[in-house]
């Protein structure tokens, strides 16, 4: 058996394929691509999930802008007082990029009295117990009346795109807008 192999050359084959370079290419391809590939479909998952996070933000801000432009004139509260309240939110929500796949959060929207204090907003009450006294002195600021802030908040279930691979996992994304009515 032993001379067979080599009266074929099979032997002297086998040493000359170790030494040639054709196909390293190929190989050196796919070992690269084996690392890049999951690579740039990360990178494509989280940068979805970052613009999903910036499109959940805007969706609340519309819609607590839409509740001020359709309600801010007429009597408060605007949550039972308005006719167009809650149709103008949710239309104001759907009409982002997200479409109807985003929608109000359970509670929402909210309305209350609430004052300034630095660069936050302080519930100070609500309708159904309003301040006393009906000024922003719990905030530090007697000479201030509470204003009526409604909040509108928002969910998106994500779902990444490769998600077999993907380091991002699936998740509800949530934010909220507010803003003053009067």
């Amino acid at each position: 058996m032993r001379a067979r192999i080599l009266r074929n050359g099979t032997i002297a084959r086998l040493l000359r394929l170790g030494q040639s370079d054709r196909g390293a290419a190929a190989v050196e391809f796919a070992l690269v691509t084996t690392i890049l590939v999951p690579l740039l479909l990360n990178m494509i998952d989280f940068s979805i999930l970052i613009w999903s996070k910036m499109a959940v933000e805007n969706a609340a801000q519309m819609g607590a802008q839409a509740a001020f432009h359709t309600c801010a004139s007429g009597p408060l509260p605007a949550t039972t007082n308005c006719a167009n309240f809650s149709s103008a939110i949710t239309t104001a929500i759907h009409s982002t990029s997200l479409g109807s796949n985003v929608s109000q959060a359970s509670g929402s929207p909210n309305e209350n009295y609430g004052c300034t204090s630095g660069t936050t907003i302080v519930s100070v009450g609500s309708y159904s117990s309003p301040p006393s006294p009906y000024d922003c002195s719990t905030v530090g600021n007697s000479g201030i009346t509470p204003g009526d802030y409604v909040t509108v908040g928002v969910t998106y279930s994500y779902t990444p795109l490769f998600s077999g691979i993907s380091l991002v996992s699936s998740q509800t994304l949530a934010s909220s807008g507010i803003q003053r009515l009067q």
